[in-house]
C-alpha cells in the first residue's frame, strides 16, 4: 500500500552505538528494517442541510455514516483543512538461527485523536493504527479484522470511501492463516447498546468475556479475487443497580468481490447478520438494544458497497462510488429517532503527479433517514494531495 524504505545495516549500526537499540551486532546484520508511509493533505467544503457536524469532531476530517445531522435546522457550510491523516510506519523483520524469520510491524496516524486545534497551532497527538507481530503463520496484535476485506476499498480523497456498506475495524487479535486461503482469528469483543426508547443513544459496556471468533476464505482466480467472511460474537450488558443482565449472540456473513478488467477494476462486497454492530458502518448500529423487559434484542443491519475505478491513461483514472447501510431499528424498542439507514454516492478525478505524489478532487452525497422518515444530506467537494515515501 505504502511505499518504504531500507535502512542498511551500517545505519541501524550507527544507531546501536548511540543507544537507540538493545541489540547486539549479529543481530542487526541479520536484521532488515523499512520506514515508510505518506504525507496527505485534504482540503474540503462540505454543506448539511439540517445543521452541521460541530467542529473538532471527526465527522469533519472524514465520513462517517451516522454523524450526518438530521433535525430540522437550518442548512450550513464550512470549511476545513487538514494533514492528520499523514501516516507513518516502522518494520523489522530479523532472520531466526534456524531460518525462519519474525516480523514486527507499527503505524500511526493522527486521525481521529485529541490536542491541538484550529485557531493557532492545529497539532493533533498520534494515535496507533497496527502493532503487531508475524510469525510462521500468526499473527498477533492490533491488525485490520480478519472479518475485513481490504480489496474493496477504492481509491478516493476520503479517508475510507465507502463508509456506509463495509466491515471496517482495527483491534487486537489472534489470528492464523493457512496457505489454502483460510484464516481464522480470535479479536477483542465490545458491546454496544441502544437504550430503551434511547434513538441513536449508545451504551459501551465493556462487559463481553468471549473474543469475537473469525473465519475467512479468500481467493484469486484469473481476473477474479473474493472473499466470504463470518464472524461470531456474545454480546452482554451487566448493570446490577440497574437491575441489568442479559447476553445475546450475533452473527454475520461478508462477501466481496474484485473484478479487473485490463486496467479497470469493478469493487463490491455485501454484509448482513444481527449483532454485528460496531463492525459495519464506523457503528452506524448498536449491536443490541435493550427491551422494556431490560433484556438485550440483537439489531440487524445490511451494508452494500460497489466502486468502479476507470483508467484513462498513466495519469489519470476515474472512481464512481456507492455505499448503502440498511439498519432493522424498531420503533417500539429503539424509538423513532433512532437510524434506518445512510448512504453516499461520490465521484472522484485522481491525477498522477509523478510515482509517488497523487493528487485528488471528489464530489459527495451522504444522506442519514431515520426511522421516523426525517433525513439530512451532506454535500461535500474535497481536494487531495499525498505524498508516498
Amino acid at each position: 500500500m505504502n511505499n518504504s524504505q531500507k535502512i542498511t545495516s551500517a545505519v541501524a549500526g550507527s544507531l546501536l552505538a548511540l543507544g537507540s537499540f538493545g541489540l547486539s551486532a549479529s543481530a542487526l546484520a541479520d536484521t532488515e528494517y523499512r520506514v515508510g508511509g505518506y504525507i496527505k493533505a485534504d482540503f474540503m467544503t462540505s454543506r448539511f442541510s439540517d445543521g452541521k457536524i460541530p467542529g473538532g469532531s471527526i465527522g469533519r476530517d472524514f465520513y462517517i455514516p451516522g454523524l450526518t445531522p438530521v433535525g430540522g435546522a437550518d442548512s450550513n457550510t464550512v470549511t476545513d483543512f487538514h494533514a492528520r491523516e499523514s501516516r507513518f510506519f516502522f518494520e523489522a523483520t530479523q532472520q531466526l538461527e534456524n531460518g525462519e524469520s519474525i516480523r514486527g510491524y507499527f503505524e500511526f496516524d493522527f486521525l481521529g485523536t485529541a490536542g491541538g486545534d484550529g485557531r493557532v497551532t492545529s497539532s493533533y497527538s498520534p494515535r496507533v493504527r497496527h502493532a503487531f507481530i508475524a510469525y510462521r503463520n500468526w499473527t498477533v496484535g492490533q491488525f485490520w479484522s480478519n472479518f475485513q476485506e481490504l480489496a474493496i476499498i477504492p481509491e478516493a480523497p476520503d479517508f475510507v470511501g465507502v463508509a456506509d456498506g463495509i466491515v471496517f475495524n482495527r483491534q487486537p487479535q489472534l489470528r492464523y492463516t493457512f496457505d489454502n486461503g483460510w484464516s481464522f482469528s480470535i479479536e477483542a469483543p465490545e458491546t454496544t447498546v441502544t437504550p430503551y426508547q434511547g434513538g441513536n443513544a449508545r451504551i459501551t459496556t465493556g462487559d463481553t468475556a468471549m473474543p469475537d471468533l473469525t473465519a475467512r476464505y479468500a481467493q484469486q482466480n484469473g481476473d477474479v479475487f473474493y472473499s466470504i467472511a463470518g464472524i461470531l460474537r456474545r454480546l452482554e450488558y451487566r448493570n446490577n443497580a440497574a437491575g441489568i443482565s442479559d447476553t445475546e449472540m450475533g452473527y454475520g456473513v461478508s462477501l466481496a468481490l474484485k473484478w479487473d478488467i485490463g486496467p479497470h477494476d469493478i469493487r463490491t462486497s455485501v454484509v448482513h447478520g444481527p449483532g454485528l454492530g460496531r463492525y459495519v458502518g464506523i457503528n452506524l448500529a448498536n449491536g443490541a438494544v435493550l427491551t422494556e423487559d431490560l433484556n438485550l434484542d440483537a439489531i440487524d443491519v445490511t451494508g452494500f458497497s460497489f466502486a468502479y475505478r476507470h483508467v484513462w491513461s498513466d495519469r489519470y483514472r476515474t472512481n464512481l462510488i456507492y455505499s448503502r447501510a440498511d439498519v432493522d431499528n424498531s420503533e417500539m424498542l429503539a424509538g423513532i429517532e433512532s437510524n434506518d439507514g445512510t448512504e453516499r454516492f461520490a465521484a472522484n478525478l485522481m491525477y498522477q503527479a509523478n510515482e509517488r505524489l497523487v493528487l485528488g478532487a471528489e464530489l459527495s452525497r451522504a444522506t442519514r433517514t431515520l426511522l421516523s422518515d426525517a433525513d439530512g444530506h451532506m454535500d461535500r467537494l474535497q481536494f487531495s494531495a499525498s505524498y508516498s515515501f
